[in-house]
């Protein structure tokens, strides 16, 4: 395993062109983690998260990953504020589709004039005319499909969006989708310790879509000491790096999008795409199995509670 130091380390990460025309650093960064507790209210240090945002442009990132949901509309204020007017290899992918009722509460909301509304404002808070990757948060089982991704459509044809992608969906969803509109990106959870959607990112990979798995770094009791992980952390890396690089190199479609809201996190997860792991390496970390009970402990807390209406 070894590792270079560079002014810009998300560059080591590689390229995907998103579409075949929209080129990003494959390591990026995700915002989750910026508003409040429970991804509600205003961050607990505002001035921390505007340096988070401007230091991971300085790193390389050229992919920001956030949605109308977080916090609502925080964190896509927060990007106006650190980084606008945007660099011109800056793409910035919001999503729309869960709505927050009150802290604590994602619920799926696909009505057309919804995502319409949603839309408009991720533009006004952004501050742009168009969004490069405007994803779908969750397929609404109350709305036909058809209709949620036919105003996603009409929306791109009024030159309001780029590019169409979606979040936590089957291959089978993702073959409809497809049937309706051009889709260049899928973003369910994926990393060491939960690989449930490995059938999603191998139809991604066979049909050239970027497979954005969010909550990259669960690795969870992987981590333990004398775990699966602890002996290459030993070598040089932390758990989390080796986490980023095993996904960097399980897929050229992978774009993982950590999230922090510490600068000094971000620079540690931003350098792990300057880690070359052997062969055996990642066979060490690809065999790496996890019961159900194990490796989720502990983060599966900290992810959102969709309610399903």
């Amino acid at each position: 395993m070894t590792a270079d130091a560079q002014p810009r380390p998300a560059a080591a990460s590689g390229t995907f062109a998103l579409g075949g025309d929209l080129p990003v650093q494959r390591l990026g960064y995700g915002t989750m983690q910026l508003p409040g507790p429970g991804v509600w209210g205003d961050p607990k240090d505002p001035d921390e998260a505007v340096r988070v945002l401007r230091r991971a442009v300085e790193l390389g990132i050229t992919l920001i990953d956030t949605a109308d949901s977080y916090g609502p509309f925080v964190a896509e204020t927060l990007i106006r504020q650190a980084l606008h007017p945007y660099p011109d290899d800056l793409v910035i992918a919001t999503k729309a589709g869960l709505a927050r009722p009150r802290p604590g509460e994602w619920v799926p909301n696909g009505r057309p004039e919804y995502l319409r509304q949603q839309l408009e404002l991720s533009l006004r808070h952004l501050g742009v005319e168009r969004i490069d990757l405007f994803q779908l948060h969750r397929i609404d089982p109350q709305v036909p499909l058809a209709d949620q991704l036919g105003e996603l459509a009409a929306l791109r044809q009024e030159g309001k969006i780029r590019h169409i992608g979606l979040s936590e969906v089957t291959v089978g969803q993702l073959e409809k989708a497809r049937k309706i509109v051009d889709i260049v990106s899928v973003q369910n959870q994926y990393n060491l310790a939960n690989r449930s959607a490995e059938d999603v990112l191998d139809y991604a990979e066979a049909n050239n879509i970027a497979f954005i798995p969010w909550f990259p770094m669960a690795t969870g009791d992987l981590a333990r000491p004398g775990g699966p992980l602890d002996a290459l952390v030993r070598a040089g890396a932390g758990p989390s790096q080796l986490a980023l690089a095993w996904l960097l190199r399980r897929s050229p479609v992978i774009l993982p999008i950590p999230g922090t809201s510490s600068v000094a996190h971000l620079e540690e997860n931003t350098a792990a795409a300057t880690i070359t792991l052997t062969d055996d390496e990642f066979a060490a970390l690809s065999a790496v199995s996890t019961p159900a009970s194990g490796g989720a402990r502990g983060w599966r807390s900290l992810l959102p509670k969709v309610s399903r209406g």
